[in-house]
């Protein structure tokens, strides 16, 4: 089984933002990557509006082929605009307006009373449902429970041990991830993974043969600026190939 990469393009808006205007477009960055081998794309319209914007999500589903995977909170809000646009597939995430990114996984065990008429909704619109979550079991069969088709385990704390030379708690970590990947693959739903996973941390997770889909975008965008997105996302690609072919040889 292959491994699909979803490119986030959230940061390309985040860059348009800091001065305004029309300049980078996010959606031109969505066509390059959609060029460049992605097999979707991902954008967070979050509350407070900071990166993506509502025009943003209108123009990727009006003029991008690839599906589009919304993130979103669990709000009447982005129900609303979900259900509106009914893109490809909708994973909820947790959101603080404090937070400068997402900083862990949905707690679905303590929020499944809110969280499940949400799950239903989209589920019932024709929806894919992914919640992002912690690979933690407990949290896998409340999501299954909910009837999500994919969770996203986050990748987070396994490269953020990378990034301080960790090993030992990287590869007790990237074990995590890959038990926690058998477990959902086990009770039915599609695996997917994502958050802070770069050229050095990519490989590791993408040969866990449960996982159908990786979803990156910081790391691309910023390595963008010096090599250009098309070779960002053709080199990221080529890894994830890399790594499931050797896990299947």
């Amino acid at each position: 089984m292959t491994v699909r990469l979803g490119v986030n393009i959230d940061h390309v808006a985040t860059i348009r933002n800091a001065r305004g205007g029309a300049h980078p477009d996010p959606v031109r960055a969505a066509r390059q990557a959609a060029e460049s081998g992605a097999d979707g794309i991902t954008a967070h319209l979050r509350e407070d509006r900071r990166h993506i914007t509502d025009a943003d999500i209108d123009r990727l589903m009006a003029e991008i082929e690839l599906p589009l995977n919304l993130e979103m909170a669990a709000t009447p809000e982005m129900l609303e605009i979900a259900l509106r646009h009914k893109p490809h597939a909708c994973c909820i995430v947790p959101e603080k307006r404090e937070e400068r990114t997402t900083e862990g996984g949905l707690d679905v065990a303590a929020g499944h009373n809110h969280i499940a008429p949400f799950v239903r909704q989209l589920g019932e619109a024709g929806i894919r449902v992914s919640l992002f979550i912690e690979p933690d079991p407990v949290q896998i069969a409340v999501a299954e429970a909910m009837g999500a088709a994919v969770v996203e385990l986050h990748t987070g704390a396994y490269c953020e041990a990378a990034l301080a030379g960790d090993t030992a708690g990287q590869q007790r970590l990237l074990e995590r991830l890959a038990e926690a990947s058998a477990i959902a693959h086990g009770r039915g739903l599609e695996v997917h993974a994502g958050h802070g996973l770069t050229y050095d941390t990519v490989k590791p997770v993408a040969a866990i043969p449960e996982i159908a889909e990786l979803n990156i975008g910081h790391f691309l965008i910023g390595e963008a600026i010096f090599r250009g997105l098309r070779e960002t996302v053709e080199t990221m690609r080529g890894l994830i190939a890399e790594a499931r072919a050797g896990q299947s040889a």
